[in-house]
């Protein structure tokens, strides 16, 4: 009779906290909620950022408040939502620049993003794009990696700063095709893209609206993708991947916050971002800024993290660079 009771007086606790954490969910939000956007207005996260801010408000019935926290390569914004109360009020669009590649470069970061963060759901790939300067005496893909193959050393490539994805890709890119791009690194993407177009650099990988303005110019051309597949934009453009099965260079977006969120408030998040990706009307939005909505559960969220990491640390220790 004595084991009975503790066993119902266990099973009754269980069930008061899970009807607890199903009522805290329901009841969610009741407040505003603070969405980090690690960058400053301007490019593709400030937009997206938005955007998703905008659907969740109309959904929760409580204001979502953009706070852009631009600075150190978007780290002080991700170091900003790790200490954040894990309670659902802040949220973080999270960057593979902050949550794989500066990690992995080995930049000094005031958190863990294998521990200190918990995924809810991707977002949007930002698909990078290689383009190269009118003068390059190649036409296609092909010519180019075969042009790097015969002049190893004398052929080099722009970034907006080392350890940026635009770096790595063309790092990932030296080690499968067995060419030796030089790597001319600046302080931001516009001095970068300039000196393309002006022809001091040959090549440069980068984001499809970022590149738009030089291809329009007539100075630069789009010979290749880092996405999987050929983008919308440049369709005569190859993926990578067709030479080099596997290749990626494609930067991406997802909503992340504190570790030790209540798995309650991080399904209702992650249910409302798959309804967002349902939605004509929202996709529009973003593939308007040539950013291609994606979703995922939270776990599919943190694998892909976790394998990014892996992969882009793989990437920096075989060219024998990074910061470590």
């Amino acid at each position: 009779m004595v084991g009975w009771l503790k066993r119902a007086g266990v099973a009754l606790a269980v069930f008061s906290i899970c009807a607890g954490a199903w009522a805290q969910a329901q009841n969610y939000p009741v407040r505003p909620i603070r969405f980090i956007v690690p960058y400053p207005p301007g490019g593709s996260t400030d937009p997206t950022g938005r955007a998703i801010g905008q659907w969740l408000s109309e959904k929760f019935g409580q204001s979502v408040v953009v706070d852009n926290r631009g600075g150190a390569g978007s780290t002080l914004g991700h170091g900003l939502a790790a200490q954040a109360a894990p309670d659902g009020y802040t949220l973080l669009l999270g960057t593979s620049g902050g949550l794989v590649v500066a990690p992995a470069w080995g930049t000094k970061i005031s958190y863990n993003p294998l521990k200190d963060f918990t995924p809810i759901a991707l977002a949007v790939d930002v698909p990078f794009v290689l383009a190269i300067q009118a003068g390059v005496p190649a036409k296609s893909l092909k010519e180019f990696i075969a042009l790097g193959v015969s002049q190893p050393g004398k052929i080099n490539f722009a970034s907006p700063g080392a350890g940026t994805p635009n770096h790595l890709g063309m790092e990932l890119m030296n080690a499968l095709a067995g060419t030796r791009y030089v790597h001319v690194p600046y302080k931001g993407g516009g001095p970068a893209l300039l000196d393309l177009m002006g022809g001091r650099v040959d090549a440069l990988f980068g984001a499809v609206t970022y590149i738009a303005p030089a291809v329009q110019s007539g100075k630069v051309r789009v010979i290749a993708t880092g996405h999987l597949q050929r983008v919308r934009e440049h369709p005569d453009a190859p993926a990578l991947a067709e030479l080099y099965p596997g290749f990626t260079n494609t930067t991406w977006f997802g909503v992340v916050g504190p570790a030790g969120m209540p798995p309650a408030i991080v399904n209702r998040l992650s249910s409302e971002m798959r309804a967002a990706y349902a939605s004509p009307a929202f996709r529009k939005t973003l593939e308007s800024l040539a950013l291609l909505p994606i979703t995922s559960t939270p776990a599919e969220m943190g694998e892909r993290i976790k394998g990014e990491f892996a992969r882009w640390s793989k990437v920096i220790k075989d060219a024998g660079i990074g910061e470590r």
